[in-house]
């Protein structure tokens, strides 16, 4: 388990206060479990940097895109939207939806308005350009997924 984002003990909830005691009189926002080949190479309060990444190596990057809350299909999927002047009335809808007779039904998987963002989303092999561990930094060339504020989880690219 990773836990990151110290906070007070008195702050964090009693069972979370007792899983933490094996570290000391700390508590943590977010924890985070990973499968490891060999666990003996980790202790119980062990501090993780990023001295284990490489100027040049390739990473995969996951993280949560921005919410968007429920949007349309041209925000949503990029539809072009109907005609905006000589009476059109169909500006922003989606358009026809279902056929009449049969199957008389929206057919699965049709692009329709909904709740848009806030999945998870990996960019893979994004190259390291730079790391500096004083500030415990890694610097990548590419897009990295979520807002600014976002947490992300780094792993080594398997090619």
């Amino acid at each position: 388990q990773l836990s990151l984002g110290e906070k007070k003990a008195k702050n964090g909830t009693k069972p979370l206060q007792g899983h933490f005691s094996k570290s000391g009189d700390r508590c943590f926002q977010y924890v985070k479990e990973f499968k490891v080949d060999n666990p003996d190479q980790f202790e119980v309060g062990q501090e993780i940097t990023v001295d284990m990444f490489n100027v040049g190596d390739y990473v995969d990057v996951i993280g949560y895109i921005k919410g968007r809350g429920f949007a349309g299909v041209i925000k949503r999927y990029g539809f072009g939207g109907g005609r905006m002047t000589h009476g059109g009335k169909a500006k922003r809808i989606p358009g026809s939806v279902g056929n009449s007779a049969w199957p008389s039904r929206v057919v699965k998987g049709r692009k329709l308005p909904g709740h848009y963002g806030n999945t998870r989303q990996t960019t893979k092999h994004l190259e390291i350009i730079d790391v500096r561990p004083e500030d415990n930094l890694i610097l990548l060339k590419g897009p990295v997924p979520g807002a600014s504020s976002n947490m992300v989880m780094i792993n080594k690219s398997m090619f």
